[in-house]
């Protein structure tokens, strides 16, 4: 196949982006889409050219590195599918793709279409843990967990953090990202401790990044390669609900009012 890409390109932080055209020729059906790129860097290369900068790592939908927008739709048009299990069959020969970054204030464009998700990882250090002592590894059924509340777990925790539901969101949104980190540990039994502290403190850190706030527009669900649900949504506002009320009584109680 031959294909004509419009990239994004953007040699800095603080540097002005433009669109730039090029050319993919010999494209097999059978690259991934990350593949197709690297033949265009070689390509580059080979001409003394700057390769295209564009994230990476597992390349096995695992990692969540691989974050761009393709068409204008996070990890392009499959559903379920991150963009290194993208394959080029899903566009026919003479096809124009544009490829961009995420586009979100809180995501500042480092270069061309890599962008900065380090606030993830503060939301993630600000309560998306268990610190209560737990003792000895417990024997596998010493803790019961019901099927149901395991299966939600489960499926919450398979969020691999890669942004493209702040990307889809008009409001550029963290709300399904942050609530699938707040569910998978509060659904657990071993979540509970510290479970109103922790969506305190991760909603807290969320809005501190200046994520945009949820409508629940569910356009994060329908772009999450891994199908979050936005029930997680609603069960992070029950517990934030449940949260806050419990911590302004204790403030109220450790005050002596009444």
């Amino acid at each position: 196949m031959k294909l004509n890409l419009k990239i994004w390109r953007q040699p800095g932080p603080a540097a002005a982006g433009a669109m730039q055209s090029y050319v993919a020729n010999d494209v097999s059906e059978h690259m991934s889409f990350l593949e197709m790129l690297d033949v265009v860097n070689e390509e580059l290369q080979t001409k003394g050219e700057e390769p295209i900068a564009f994230d990476h790592d597992c390349r096995e939908g695992i990692c969540g590195t691989c974050s761009l927008m393709i068409n204008g739709t996070p990890h392009g048009p499959k559903r379920a599918t991150t963009t290194c299990q993208l394959h080029m069959r899903s566009f026919s020969d003479g096809d124009t793709i544009t490829i961009e970054p995420w586009r979100a204030k809180a995501f500042p464009v480092l270069r061309d279409l890599i962008v900065d998700r380090s606030p993830f990882d503060r939301i993630i250090a600000s309560g998306g843990f268990i610190s209560a002592p737990t003792g000895s590894a417990q024997d596998a059924n010493a803790i019961l967990v019901p099927k149901p509340d395991s299966d939600l777990a489960m499926d919450a925790a398979a969020c691999i953090g890669c942004g493209a539901c702040v990307a889809a969101c008009p409001n550029s949104s963290a709300m399904l990202f942050t609530s699938a980190k707040v569910a998978h540990l509060g659904l657990l039994p071993q979540g509970q401790p510290e479970r109103d502290q922790r969506v305190l403190s991760m909603v807290h850190q969320m809005d501190l990044e200046e994520f945009g706030g949820c409508t629940l527009f569910a356009e994060c669900e329908d772009a999450c390669p891994k199908e979050i649900s936005v029930e997680n949504i609603a069960r992070l506002n029950r517990d934030l609900i449940r949260a806050t009320v419990r911590d302004r009584g204790q403030v109220h109680v450790e005050s002596g009012a009444g």
